[in-house]
């Protein structure tokens, strides 16, 4: 089942929830959990929005966001895809 679209914030911030499948473990070793800080922070300058607080867990990650000039559904596609690749 698909969840419900995500409902435009007046405020632009939005709370984000990442989990692996069957919530499984997405992070390994502790170069995993750098490694993907990196990059949320790589792709976050890149695509206009802002990071105003993370948690990583190991089998998800909670995300606080800002929509400054970007798409929050722009920037997660980039984030989901890159810690895949």
């Amino acid at each position: 089942m698909s969840r419900k679209p995500r409902e435009k914030s007046e405020t632009g911030i939005y709370h984000v929830m990442v989990r692996g499948i069957g919530q499984q473990d997405i992070f390994h070793e502790e170069e995993d959990f750098q490694r993907c800080l990196e990059t949320t922070k790589k792709i976050s300058l890149e695509s206009g929005v802002s990071i105003l607080g993370y948690c990583f867990m190991t089998n998800h990650i909670h995300l606080l966001l800002r929509e400054d000039y970007g798409n929050i559904s722009v920037f997660m596609k980039r984030l989901d895809i890159s810690y895949a690749y």
